[in-house]
């Protein structure tokens, strides 16, 4: 169904169709009902109004060697609202229910298993991971699905960099990643509006592009539980969903990988999920979207044209010549 009335409820509020689905059929079963949640086009309870933004950001700091303005010189979003505002499943599917939820969840230590078509395989801690990366600060858009955006100042390091180091064989085609399942930790994954644990993947050009990058801080901190703490994917140019958060696995495989939300509802999620205003999400228009920056959080308001591949066409849109990308969505 799609809602091309701009008074409808935001594109932000909405539930996924797979989890609404999903939900009606846990609350049925728990006696609950159907008035429990919105229906067609409607919305979830907008949420809270939240806090003032904190003068001091929690979290160890970390020293970036560099630092680049990738989104233009726009307004930041502000750390309160980066960090309170946002869709981790595994910690439930309300925007505040990551920040709300994510207290128990335990970031270090850590290891990401390094598998498949690669030279250089086994589990390395996050020290070996890490070990001889140069940490830069990139401030990049963010373009949810959900047509609502935010500009966050990441630190992390080019993904290509760490790849490059596994020594990947030729006939690795894309880079598969995987979440962690820890449903005691998260509870979110307790339960199963997504087949868990969470996938994602890229093609080999787009994880080596420079713009790709492996985040391991934001606003000169660690990654706060809540947004994907302590190693999460970052790619600019295509929706949020693509950037898997507290990464355990990386693999190189020679085919297509079955990724989470593709696999979920392919008709509304595809696999290279690149910004496109002029494809529209089967329920809403993704022409424009909303965004959360500067003056802080307003359910209403900010809203602006969506550019193609977020505004970074000029970099990245070779990767795709000759693909049509209404197909290949």
């Amino acid at each position: 169904m799609r809602c091309n009335d701009p008074n409808a409820p935001l594109p932000s509020t909405i539930t996924p169709e797979p989890v609404y689905r999903r939900r009606r059929q846990v609350l049925k079963l728990l006696g609950l009902g159907a008035t429990a949640l919105a229906a067609g086009c409607g919305s979830e309870a907008a949420p809270p109004a939240p806090a003032a933004p904190v003068a001091n950001i929690p979290g160890k700091p970390l020293t970036a060697a560099s630092r680049v303005d990738d989104a233009g010189g726009e307004a930041k979003t502000t750390f309160q609202d980066a960090t309170h505002y946002n869709n981790f499943y595994e910690f439930g599917t309300g925007k505040g229910d990551p920040a709300a939820n994510s207290g128990r969840f335990v970031a270090h230590p850590w290891s990401v298993e390094i598998a498949g078509l690669a030279g250089k395989t086994g589990r390395f801690t996050l020290e070996d991971i890490l070990k001889d990366q140069t940490l830069e600060e990139r401030i990049y858009r963010m373009r949810c699905v959900e047509a609502w955006s935010m500009v966050i100042p990441w630190i992390g390091f080019p993904l290509g960099d760490l790849l490059k180091r596994f020594k990947p064989l030729a006939s690795a085609k894309y880079v598969v990643f995987t979440t962690v399942e820890r449903p005691a930790q998260m509870p979110g994954q307790a339960d199963r509006v997504l087949d868990w644990p969470y996938r994602e993947g890229l093609r080999m050009d787009e994880a080596m592009h420079p713009l790709t990058l492996l985040a391991v801080g934001m606003y000169g901190r660690e990654l706060p539980n809540q947004n994907g703490a302590p190693l999460r994917l970052v790619v600019p140019w295509k929706y949020g969903f693509k950037g898997i958060k507290s990464i355990v696995r990386i693999e190189f495989v020679e085919s297509m990988p079955r990724t989470t939300w593709n696999h979920m509802a392919a008709d509304e999620y595809g696999f290279y999920a690149n910004v496109n205003p002029a494809v529209d999400h089967p329920r809403w228009s993704q022409k424009t979207e909303r965004r959360i920056a500067g003056s802080g959080f307003n359910l209403f308001g900010n809203r602006i044209a969506t550019l193609p591949f977020n505004g970074y066409a000029e970099q990245v849109a070779h990767l795709y010549a000759g693909m049509d990308l209404r197909k290949n969505f």
